[in-house]
């Protein structure tokens, strides 16, 4: 279905339905649809009323719907012709009709009525939800299935759609549902539908309908999970309808009675399923309860609810008990905790035991202590009514102990007491022994003391522990309660801690060896975890100490724990390590050293004080650390297993304890080693190294063989010991070894130096490692033992060192050295003393890698070593180690190690061409290599079985030459059977040397073979062997099939004759193959003899085996295609010579035209393949467009002259399909290629090709020259029409191949966009290129009779374009056109701005990465514009008028978003606009364009542009005679300066006055255009802009200028001048009009006298002018109220009667007025603003009204008398400015006489107040 249609078919309504109109069917729940269709609706009443009947005899509430839907009105109802309220009330009839019958729905009664609501009222399309929920709970019924196969669902998108697939079943719909469907869309209808029938609840009135719903409501709740917080929602729903219902039915509370009945069993069912999200709803209301019926009603709901409880409201907190819990402050958090102890105590309902089992809990980790106190009380009373202990309690009861910090707060004290007593009285912890030990670990910090206060808390708590009897409980505490009560007796005070602790560690030490191995392991667990634990105060810090003590303790005594003490000692190691680490890098640590004598516990004390005192503790801190590393030490001891007289320390042998001490000998070596060799602590760490080797490794003996490990155990892969040596411990360890190598006496050194000491084994593996220091430090010790010439290793180590800088150099280097040494040993017969000598040093070496007690790892490498050392002797040596080896792998591989598998490899490597005799004289050494040969198993992934191991060693014991062979003589009479038996020997010898000298006889064999006398017998087997003979030698001589070397073979012996004969003769496909196989890897060795004898190859082929239509065939071809062609393009590949390309190239073209010739013929499903295949091998880059050349040609010359003109189209059609069809076979960037290469041949060829008809005749005689025979499409022999149609064909098919969706795919599936994007560019580049060379040929050809084929061309190559473009996605387009600009055609480039502009305008949704690459392109635009290219003059123009325009829309689309690229754009805009060289017009106009688009999108940042764009601008401007002669020149520079004053109107007032003159002068021109032209818009846009933007003070003064220069040089712009105040005057505010009110009206005192003074102009356009000016002034006359109209109105009137009418007025009327309302006033409160007024007046620019004002002063005066003195302060300063004033305007301002005449009345009015105040005023003046 199509979008549309999908869409219509939603805005469908039901009465549209097509089932309405249908008269052979109706829908009917009782009825066959056919038979209901022969039913009157009589008929159909009486059903429905007969069955509602029955019904009110069930039910007396269904009386209720007789009246409406089964009446006698009802039967002539059409819904669809009813309004919309009408069908709204009826739809809720049907609702509540269907919510009433569901319970009766299976009665015959009920489906009658639901027949008569389907026939009349369509309810199975109207009311479809209703319908569904009446029968959805009988869903299991098949009368549910029947009322769904009713409804209209099949459309996917329909809400009931999922139950669609029951309407072809009667399965059961909630089966089908669950399973074919989403269950949780029917989870979400039934939510709704919960919901509904809750709603419903609370509105029924009747009993019936209440319990219909609350059924539903229980099924659903019970059987349906609610998901995705529909539980939530559901909840919310119930408290929110209980509480609306409740507040409707306020007055009514037997209703409320009823409902909570009727709810309460259904709350209590949803609680018990989902009791969090009622709690969690509950909670959150809670917090939004508004009033206090609210409240009540909320407490109603809970009451129903089980857990109740926890939200009703206390009384001393006026809040939810939940919510006081969790109150912020203490006092109501201890009061909701007590008041769940009474609740406990009372048994109250409405609370479970989980919640305030978490109510206490959570109390508990309360941060205020009286809190956590008195839930400790409260969880007592939980345990007395409980009896319950769980994991949650303890877990929480431990988090107190691990809180609990005495230092800070002593009520830490009596809680731990509180907790300890209520732990031991309620007996939880014999129960539970895995809580008493973790209680028992956290209680050991406070059973340490740090105080000698016995009266601090510290102690009491302590006494506590040791008096609760918790320690009788547990093991580890047994006896402290008496020990402790002894030192509390008997110590002093001062030395309560030393005893204290003392007999706390000598205790637990006791009590742990006491015990059994599994408790001791399972404590030592938990002592180590507390020791870890970062320490915060001072009880932390001891304790980890004291606890350290008894772990090391622990370790030192050994009588009962041989079991477990090797891992123990690992474990307490390992965290004395750890905290080493800490300490290594500070700078005190071990500054002080302990004596022997000083015991851990005086350090400990001082420690203690220290801390206690606040000082730094860090010194003894590092002491106590130290002093237990070297109890440690002294205290470790090694297992009785140890073997320590062995001459291998093995780790591979060793048992678990032994690999244990082992271990931590090389941990603490490795510790120690690195304290003692770097930093001012070294002396120190010397001391416990020497301390390590005095208690564990005293004798030289074990020190070398401790050594030993550390020098080789790097090597080892298995890792027995679990511990790492990297090369920096490997190296320290021999330089310490080589030094005490030094210190040794000579005995010593020899008994080192002796087979039976593995130092020397263990140093010389060393010379190989990769590390050159660990080379440099192993020859150093070589070198100290070189000098024992009684050891058998002398003449190794005397060569050894001589070659030391050598060996340290280069890891390699003591391989080769060893391989010279022993080189002689195994080809002299007879042995001088020095070779025996070496011969017993190799025997010593061999012995010690053939000593099963020497470890695999040293064994292994030590062969690393004597890699080149070979011969028998030193493979009967080892015949005993692979002898053992090869036992374990058959017997246990599995215990193999890795080490054991590689040291075999290297062994077996022994057999070897140097040791091949041995396998004849010994017969062990034979069987040994057989076994070996028979041992397949993988031992470990990656590795080579020991079997390809052996077999690669016989082929190296096996190798024959060719020449030692049986030479095969010529006989006349050959026996051919011998020849095969030799030849198959033949071809299983693979190491052959010399195999070229037996190719002249093979081939001597193939010929006798290819004879017409050998064809009596079957020799195709021969043959193959022959052939397969060739090939193995030929790729012996070249292995990548490259040309041979010279020397090797003679070209001439080589027959390539020969095997295209055998492929021509030969009938078997077998021999085919090898042949073609043969020729394949011939090619590349002689492509030269391949090239000649090819073409017969594939002439045979094209005109034999390509016809043939059989499997056969066609594998022939396939097969000579493939091996073939590839080595001929090989060879022209690695050619140097410059003619093979041309020669291949040829070749090439001749054999796809075979192809191409032969095609007609060939069976049509076989040519596609063949052709793929063919190209493939070729290479569809570089010779698919040569295919596509010569199908081109065959069409024109062959396809189309063959057929009828009917059939051509038919032809061409067929013929374009199959094309399509090969290209597509290749990669789109093949394709792209191809094209290319085609237009460009397109381009090479001539223009046209007419010769006389004459000559026609003849061309088809002529005979073509072999240059002819390469060519493509040969002109000489075509005709004209033919080339037309050659190349209206190639255009054609590139077009249509670019549309295909074949194509498109490719595109789309293509992964490398970069290189896409590369040749779509180029392809666009040729695509326009090519338009250039056919619109040449338009041009000129145009009156020549093809003028008609050239545009058809043209249109098809533009047609080409265009499906470049749009194959094109825009991540693809920008940068195709980035490379498209660079191109140096102008045109081209023309056209990619072109493309640009159209992609510009199209509004594509452009991504950030798209936009950077386009404003990438900004620069280059810019270059164009600038003409930094070479073009014509006229090209030129155009392309920077499109570069523009280019730029104009970049900035329009990406300008607002960055505006930085954009702000050189207008720079060189405005370079272009104000060039002082001539620019043709429409560039400049252009250039306006952009410009303003530019300032339009930079605002603020194109400022810095306007003193130099403005200038020019208007300069344009005021040039009328050019704008006239070109409208768009005109509309440009308008559109420009209007973008310009929308976007910048702030900042052009040096501008403004010159806009405004050449805006008025505009209007005439515009005028003429008419009122419809864009000019005229603009212009009035601009006048519009420039009215409404401008501030007033900055418009008046210029529209002031403006009118000055107008009226004296253009009178008639005069009104434009007029319109612009016009508008501007009515888009002004009040208050800015009343600010500007005396600067207008100065402006219309001047306009209004135009009539005067122009009165000697023409009187009709002076009126006009005269027209605007008033209509001007109505607009500001309008806006003014009367207030500020009247001071216009008087001047106005003024300027209209004179002066002496102003004197009048003044003196006669407005001062006596002033005075006169004074003395009515006779307030002093209303007198101050009224001379306050005056004297402002005396502020005026007129001398005037200065006057007038000192007049009216002095009659207020006069009238008010002496109560003047009240207005005198506020009068003198007015005063005396007026005076200063006067005199400095009288000397400044003409005329002089007025300003004289206001100082004097100013001196007679302060006269005359003296006068009339009776106080003298001077002295203020």
């Amino acid at each position: 279905m199509t979008s549309l249609a999908h869409q219509l078919k939603c805005l469908a309504l039901p009465q549209n339905d097509p089932s309405l109109l249908s008269r052979s069917e109706a829908a009917s729940l009782l009825f066959d649809c056919k038979e209901a269709a022969n039913i009157d609706r009589e008929t159909f009443f009486a059903i429905g009323c007969t069955g509602l009947e029955e019904l009110i005899g069930i039910d007396s509430s269904f009386e209720t719907f007789q009246p409406t839907l089964f009446s006698q009105m009802s039967k002539g109802l059409e819904r669809s012709v009813q309004t919309k309220a009408v069908n709204q009330q009826l739809d809720e009839n049907i609702s509540l009709f269907l919510i009433h019958l569901s319970p009766y729905f299976m009665l015959k009664p009920a489906q009658k009525c639901l027949e008569w609501l389907i026939h009349r009222f369509h309810i199975h399309l109207y009311n479809q939800d209703s319908l569904v929920g009446c029968v959805l709970p009988y869903h299991e019924t098949k009368l549910f299935v029947r009322v769904i196969q009713l409804l209209k669902i099949s459309d996917p998108t329909h809400k009931w759609h999922w139950l669609h697939p029951i309407q072809s079943s009667a399965e059961n719909v909630i089966v089908s549902c669950a399973v074919e469907l989403e269950l949780s869309k029917l989870a979400m209808f039934e939510f709704k539908f919960v919901i509904y029938l809750f709603s419903e609840i609370e509105e029924e009135s009747d009993m019936v309908g209440d319990q219909i719903s609350i059924k539903h409501l229980e099924a659903i709740i019970t059987n349906i999970p609610l998901e995705k917080d529909m539980d939530h929602l559901l909840a919310c729903k119930f408290l929110e309808e209980y509480i609306s219902c409740g507040a409707e039915c306020d007055g009514d509370p037997s209703r409320m009675t009823e409902i909570n009945k009727e709810l309460l069993p259904l709350i209590r069912l949803f609680e018990r399923k989902y009791p969090k999200t009622l709690d969690l709803v509950l909670e959150e209301y809670l917090k939004d309860v508004r009033n206090p019926k609210e409240q009540d009603l909320f407490h109603q709901f809970i009451s129903l609810s089980l857990s109740g409880g926890k939200h009703q409201f206390l009384e001393d907190s006026d809040t939810s008990l939940l919510l006081s819990l969790n109150h912020p402050q203490p006092a109501v958090r201890v009061l909701a905790v007590q008041h769940l102890k009474e609740i406990m105590k009372a048994s109250q309902e409405g609370f479970d035991d989980s919640f305030i089992e978490e109510a206490v809990l959570a109390r508990l980790k309360d941060d205020n202590l009286e809190v956590v106190m008195s839930s400790l009380g409260t969880l007592e009373t939980f345990f007395i009514t409980t009896k319950t202990f769980d994991e949650q309690i303890g877990h929480s009861l431990l988090c107190l102990f691990e809180r609990a910090d005495l230092s800070k707060d002593e009520k830490w004290c009596k809680i731990l007491e509180t907790a300890i007593h209520l732990l031991i009285k309620e007996g939880m912890l014999e129960k539970n022994k895995e809580f008493l030990n973790q209680l028992v670990l956290q209680l050991l910090p406070f059973i340490v003391i740090t105080s000698n206060d016995s009266k601090s808390a510290e102690w009491k708590l302590a006494l506590c522990i040791a008096k609760s009897g918790l320690c009788s409980l547990h093991p580890l505490l047994k006896g402290w309660p008496e020990t402790f009560q002894k030192v509390v007796k008997s110590a002093k005070f001062e030395d309560l801690i030393y005893a204290s602790n003392g007999k706390l560690i000598k205790l637990l030490s006791e009590n742990l060896i006491s015990k059994d191995p599994s408790f001791v392991s399972q404590m030592m667990q938990g002592l180590i975890g507390i020791a870890e634990k970062e320490s915060h105060n001072v009880k932390q810090k001891i304790t980890v100490h004291v606890i350290s003590a008894v772990i090391v303790q622990l370790c030192s005594d050994t009588s009962q724990m041989e079991e477990c003490h090797s891992s123990l000692a690992l474990m307490i190691f390992d965290l004395l390590s750890r905290k080493m680490q800490k300490f290594k890098d500070k700078d005190f640590l071990w500054k002080y050293s302990p004596s022997e004598n000083e015991l851990f516990l005086e350090v400990l004390v001082a420690y203690i004080q220290k801390l206690n005192a606040e000082g730094s503790a860090d010194l003894d801190d590092s002491v106590l650390l130290v002093v237990l590393l070297r109890n440690f030490i002294q205290g470790l001891v090694p297992p009785d297993s140890f073997l320590k007289d062995e001459i291998w320390w093995n780790p591979e042998t060793l048992n678990k304890k032994s690999k244990d001490y082992l271990h931590l000998l090389l941990g603490l070596f490795d510790t120690l080693v690195h304290g003692a060799s770097e930093g001012i602590h070294a002396d120190h760490f010397r001391t416990m190294m020497k301390l390590l080797f005095e208690v564990h490794l005293k004798r030289p003996e074990d020190q070398f063989r401790f050594f030993s490990v550390l020098w080789t155990y790097s090597y080892n892969i298995s890792n027995q010991l679990n511990f790492a040596v990297d090369a920096v411990l490997q190296t320290r360890a021999l330089y310490i070894g080589g030094a005490m190598l030094a210190s040794q006496t000579m005995q010593t050194k020899r008994k080192l130096a002796s087979t039976m000491s593995p130092v020397i084994v263990s140093l010389l593996i060393n010379l190989g490692s990769p590390v050159s220091e660990v080379r440099r430090a192993a020859v150093n010790c070589l070198n100290t033992l070189s000098g024992i010439k009684e050891s058998a290793f002398h003449p190794v180590l005397l060569d050894l060192i001589q070659k030391a800088e050598e060996i340290t150099s280069d890891q390699t280097y003591v391989i080769q050295s060893l391989g010279n040494l022993f080189e002689e040993l195994h080809t002299q017969q007879k042995q001088k003393p020095q070779q025996q000598k070496l011969s017993e040093a190799l025997g010593a070496l061999l012995e010690c890698a053939q000593s099963s007690k020497c470890p695999s790892y040293v064994a292994q490498n030590l062969m690393k070593l004597l890699q080149a050392v070979n011969g028998k002797i030193v493979l009967s040596h080892l015949l005993p180690v692979i002898d053992r080896l090869l036992e374990r792998v058959l017997t246990k591989p599995e215990e193999m190690l890795k080490e054991e598998a590689l040291l075999l490899h290297l062994i077996l490597g022994k057999y070897n061409e140097h040791s091949a005799g041995l396998l004849c004289t010994n017969q062990q050494s034979l069987d040994l290599f057989i076994k070996a040969l028979h041992t397949s198993q993988e031992i470990y992934k990656g590795l080579c079985t020991f079997q390809m191991r052996t077999l690669g060693q016989a082929f190296d014991m096996s190798d024959i030459k060719a020449q030692d062979q049986e030479c095969i003589q010529e006989e006349s009479n050959v026996n051919w059977q011998r020849v095969t038996l030799i030849l198959e020997l033949l071809q299983h010898k693979k190491k052959l040397k010399q195999p070229q000298a037996l190719i002249p006889t093979l081939f001597s064999l193939l010929a006798r073979c290819l004879e017409p006398s050998a064809g009596q017998e079957n020799l195709e087997y021969v043959k193959q062997l022959i052939l397969g003979g060739l090939l193995n030698i030929c790729q012996k001589l070249s292995p990548d099939g490259s040309r041979l070397k010279e020397g090797i073979l003679d070209e001439e012996k080589f027959n390539v004759e020969l095997i295209v004969q055998c492929i021509r003769v030969s009938e078997m496909p077998q021999t085919h193959h090898h042949a073609l196989l043969l020729l394949g890897t011939a090619a590349g060795m002689f492509p030269g003899k391949v090239l000649h004898n090819i073409m017969p190859i594939f002439t045979f082929m094209g005109a034999n085996v390509m016809r043939l239509d059989d499997a056969y065939s066609f594998q022939v071809i396939n097969k000579t295609v493939k091996m073939v062609i590839p080595a001929l393009i090989q060879a022209e590949e690695n050619s140097d010579s410059s003619e093979t390309p041309e020669n291949l190239e040829g070749v090439v073209i001749k054999i796809i035209r075979v192809f191409v010739d032969a095609l007609p013929h060939v069976p049509e499903h076989r040519r596609l393949p063949i052709l793929e295949q063919l190209i493939s091998t070729l290479g569809g880059e570089r010779f698919l467009w040569i295919l596509l050349v010569l199908l081109f040609e065959q069409h024109v010359t062959k396809s189309v002259t063959a057929v009828a003109n009917g059939e051509k189209d038919t032809v061409l059609e067929t013929d374009t399909e199959f094309w399509i069809s090969v290209c597509c076979k290749f990669s789109v960037t093949e394709q792209l290629h191809s094209l290319m290469k085609v237009l460009d041949y397109l381009k090479k060829l001539p223009e046209n090709n007419e010769d006389d008809p004459g000559q026609k005749k003849s061309r088809q005689h002529r005979i073509k020259s072999s240059s002819q025979e390469n060519e493509l499409f040969n002109v000489e022999s075509h005709s004209g029409k033919q080339l037309r149609h050659f190349k209206f064909l190639s255009v054609s098919f590139t077009s249509q191949l670019l549309a295909s969706q074949s194509f498109v795919k490719k595109v789309v599936e293509c992964e490398d966009a970069e290189e896409l994007q590369e040749f779509e560019q180029r392809l666009l580049e040729d695509v326009l290129c090519y338009i250039n060379v056919v619109a040449q040929s338009v041009e000129k050809n145009a009156a020549s009779p093809t003028a008609k084929f050239w545009r058809a061309l043209l249109n098809k190559s533009y047609d080409v374009l265009d499906k470049v473009n749009a194959l094109m996605p825009t991540e693809t387009f920008i940068p195709v056109i980035r490379g498209l600009m660079t191109n140096q055609l102008p045109s081209v480039r023309r056209k990619a701005m072109d493309l640009l502009n159209n992609k510009l305008q199209q509004r594509t949704a452009w991504q950030q990465a798209q936009v950077d690459l386009l404003l990438e392109m900004v620069p280059e635009l810019i270059a164009v514009v600038q003409r930094n290219t070479h073009e014509t003059e006229e090209e030129q123009a155009i392309n920077r008028q499109t570069a523009l325009f280019s730029l104009k829309l970049l900035c329009r689309c990406f300008g607002n978003e960055k505006p930085e690229p954009f702000i050189a754009v207008l720079k060189m805009a405005v370079d272009v606009i104000s060039s002082r060289e001539k620019v043709e017009r429409n560039v400049i106009g252009s250039a306006l364009l952009c410009a303003a688009e530019v300032t339009w999108v930079l605002k603020a940042l194109a400022i810095p542009q306007l003193p130099r764009f403005m200038p020019a601008l208007l300069k344009i401007l005021k040039h009328k005679k050019e704008l006239v002669t070109s409208e768009i020149y005109l509309l440009s520079a308008v559109t420009a300066l209007l973008k310009i004053v929308e976007t910048l109107p702030h900042f052009l007032s040096p501008y403004l006055l010159d806009i405004l003159l050449q805006v008025v002068r505009l209007e005439k021109i515009a005028v003429e255009l008419g009122p419809s032209s864009h000019v005229n818009l603009r212009l009035s846009s601009l006048k519009t802009t420039l009215a409404t933007k401008l501030p007033p003070r900055v418009l008046l003064p210029a529209v002031a200028k403006c009118y000055n220069d107008v009226a004296n040089t253009c009178k008639n712009c005069l009104g434009a001048v007029t319109d612009i105040l016009k508008e501007h005057i009515i888009f002004l505010e009040r208050d800015q009009l009343s600010a500007h009110q005396s600067e207008l009206t100065s402006f219309f005192m001047k306009a209004l006298d135009f009539r005067t003074e122009h009165s000697q102009d023409n009187l009709e356009e002076v009126g006009k002018i005269e027209d605007h000016i008033i209509m001007c002034l109505i607009s500001m006359v309008m806006k003014l109220s009367e207030m500020s109209f009247r001071p216009l109105f008087f001047k106005l009137e003024n300027m209209l009667g004179g002066e002496e009418r102003f004197q009048e007025r003044v003196t006669m009327h407005l001062i006596p007025c002033i005075a006169q309302f004074a003395v009515a006033m006779a307030d002093d409160s209303l007198w101050k603003p009224l001379n306050y007024q005056i004297l402002l007046q005396m502020r005026h620019d007129s001398p005037k009204v200065r006057f007038a004002a000192l007049l009216a002063l002095l009659e207020f005066a006069e009238k008010i008398r002496e109560n003047y003195m009240v207005l005198l302060p506020e009068s003198i300063p007015f005063l005396a400015e007026l005076m200063e004033v006067t005199v400095v305007l009288s000397s400044t301002h003409p005329p002089a006489d007025e300003c004289e005449e206001v100082e004097h009345q100013c001196q007679k009015t302060i006269q005359q107040l003296e006068a009339i105040l009776g106080e003298p005023l001077q002295s203020y003046f």
